[in-house]
């Protein structure tokens, strides 16, 4: 069989998902508009991959896409099936519409999205039998940031999201809530900054933005938006101010990092990863990761409080994994405007460029 015939059927397998033709990769991982090495979201379902391939011995692959529209990640997606991904994890919404194509072309694959549900241009869903949604609590992660940073001593506050996706809008309404909790419990009254970056890359606007925030009395900053946060981080330590982190521990970042409100995404990710190659991978289903099931946490052990305990933490945490606290998870608004709250005032703002 000359080359020419091997290089049309190889085509035609890829095509279908077949791999077997050249394979080099067993795991690929996609980013969003990030790096793999975001300090973040990206990073922390990364790190499960590489434990995962640490202990089995399968390779894994980096694609880093350069540009974040759906014609580019399925280019990506592309690329890892013809070099053999067995299973292909994408992290975020900006996948949504990249998977919902994807699963239907190529059927022998199977994909993990995180923080995100396969759906059409009209916002049409489905999950497909090679695909499973994981999907963190983030109103339960940003509950506790925000309890924790009034119950450290905190009453001026502010919240930055990347963008107003669905994830950073449930983290911000539930930073919102849980600073509202605790400033009810201690008799307090709080006021919280709030603006959407509309980036996930580190920004001068941000920065200066932030920096004229602590400058005006602004205590501690909620950063959600991956490397976005770097922005806010050195805002903070030009103007002695403090920061929490998000997604995975980020208190290696800088001491300005007093905590950081985590989804348990390597854990997710090596778990999804374990129940397909022992043939136990339950696709066309969403899988919810919350304080139910320790899918989510705040960081403790590298923690920087003053008057925040373990003890504090775990009764709270206990009132989430046991539903006595619900927090508000709607994202109609996402300017928190729908919340009733008694003791947090929230100012919404938009970010001025070249401040």
């Amino acid at each position: 069989m000359n080359r020419r015939v091997i290089g049309v059927i190889c085509a035609l397998l890829m095509a279908f998902g077949i791999t077997g033709c050249g394979k080099s990769v067993d795991i690929a991982f996609i980013t969003d508009m990030g790096t793999v090495y975001d300090g973040s979201f990206n990073q922390g379902a990364y790190e499960g991959i590489t434990r995962f391939t640490a202990d089995t011995g399968k390779r894994s692959k980096v694609y880093e896409p350069d540009g974040a529209t759906t014609k580019v990640l399925l280019k990506n997606i592309r690329k890892a099936v013809r070099d053999g991904a067995d299973v292909i994890v994408c992290p975020g919404v900006l996948f949504e519409e990249a998977i919902y194509k994807a699963q239907q072309k190529y059927p022998r694959v199977d994909f993990i999205l995180l923080d995100g549900e396969p759906h059409d241009a009209s916002g049409e869903g489905e999950i497909a039998k090679n695909t499973v949604s994981v999907m963190f609590s983030e109103e339960q992660a940003g509950f506790l940031a925000g309890y924790c940073a009034v119950r450290d001593g905190n009453t001026q506050l502010g919240f930055v999201g990347g963008t107003n996706d669905d994830p950073v809008v449930q983290f911000g309404y539930g930073f919102v809530q849980g600073a509202d909790y605790a400033a009810i419990e201690m008799g307090v009254n709080v006021a919280i900054k709030y603006c959407y970056a509309n980036t996930y890359l580190e920004n001068d606007d941000v920065k200066n933005m932030t920096g004229a925030w602590y400058r005006s009395g602004t205590e501690v900053i909620f950063a959600c938006g991956g490397a976005m946060g770097r922005s806010v981080i050195s805002a903070a330590e030009e103007n002695d101010g403090k920061v929490i982190g998000v997604d995975i521990d980020q208190s290696s970042l800088s001491n300005t990092v007093i905590t950081s409100a985590k989804k348990m995404l390597g854990n997710a990710v090596y778990n999804e990863l374990s129940d397909y190659y022992n043939g136990t991978f339950i696709g066309g289903n969403v899988l919810e990761m919350g304080a139910e099931n320790d899918g989510i946490a705040l960081e403790l052990d590298n923690g920087r409080f003053k008057d925040f305990t373990p003890e504090i933490y775990d009764a709270i945490y206990e009132q989430l994994k046991t539903g006595r606290i619900v927090p508000y998870a709607s994202t109609a608004y996402g300017n928190t405007s729908d919340l009733e709250l008694m003791n947090a005032e929230v100012y919404y703002l938009e970010l001025n460029k070249n401040e």
